[in-house]
């Protein structure tokens, strides 16, 4: 059971810290903000809908896709963590990270109808570093009570995204644009260290000998 903890707070801490929902809110606000109350919390669902949907999704088939293109977890760890150590980077310099949707992509999104699910719940949530790290948490993953922790760990971290989207207004009039900034910062540093034990993990993997 402590095994089991220690694994769960190490996923949460590592899915919330790429997915960062707060840093979501000026871009949920910048899309449907003129938006009623009412389709602000159904749009937010929707996203965290699609975000759990596609983390699991790739979560869960992720040794098939490693297996069909013939990568090794060890070099999908390093390739995820360097991704996510540029990623945090960008994070602790408050700086949206163009991996999360580039700057078309929001203004393309302005003239859809319906922006809950492209671009707020992909890329925006559940962006390519997102997918890299519940990948590499299923990959490290040692039966199905840890796949299942990683999946719950998804699911808590969803939950949490769609109550803060929900109350987007809320949370930029409390923060601000300094406030969701020092988030954004303390995310990019814990999301940079996960990145820097990714690729030691991975190393570790691909060349036993030189750390042995």
């Amino acid at each position: 059971m402590p095994g089991l903890l220690t694994y769960g707070l190490v996923c949460f801490g590592s899915v919330f810290s790429i997915v960062d929902p707060f840093a979501a809110v000026p871009i949920f606000l910048a899309l449907i903000g003129d938006r009623s109350r009412e389709e602000q919390r159904s749009a937010a669902k929707r996203a965290a809908i699609t975000c759990f949907f596609v983390l699991s999704l790739f979560g869960a088939a992720g040794t098939l896709i490693l297996h069909f293109f013939s990568i090794t977890l060890p070099a999908f760890k390093i390739a995820g963590g360097i991704i996510l150590f540029v990623v945090g980077f960008e994070m602790l310099r408050a700086r949206h990270s163009s991996t999360r949707g580039s700057k078309e992509e929001q203004d393309e999104a302005h003239a859809k109808e319906d922006v809950a699910v492209i671009p707020v719940g992909l890329p925006l949530l559940a962006g390519p570093g997102a997918i890299a790290t519940v990948m590499v948490l299923f990959g490290k993953a040692d039966d199905y009570a840890h796949r299942g922790v990683v999946l719950a760990a998804v699911l808590i971290v969803c939950i949490i995204a769609a109550v803060v989207l929900s109350s987007a207004t809320y949370v930029a009039r409390v923060l601000g644009k300094t406030g969701i900034n020092l988030i954004g910062r303390i995310m990019g540093l814990i999301l940079t260290a996960t990145a820097v034990q990714f690729i030691l993990d991975g190393a570790k993997e691909a060349f036993p000998k030189l750390f042995g």
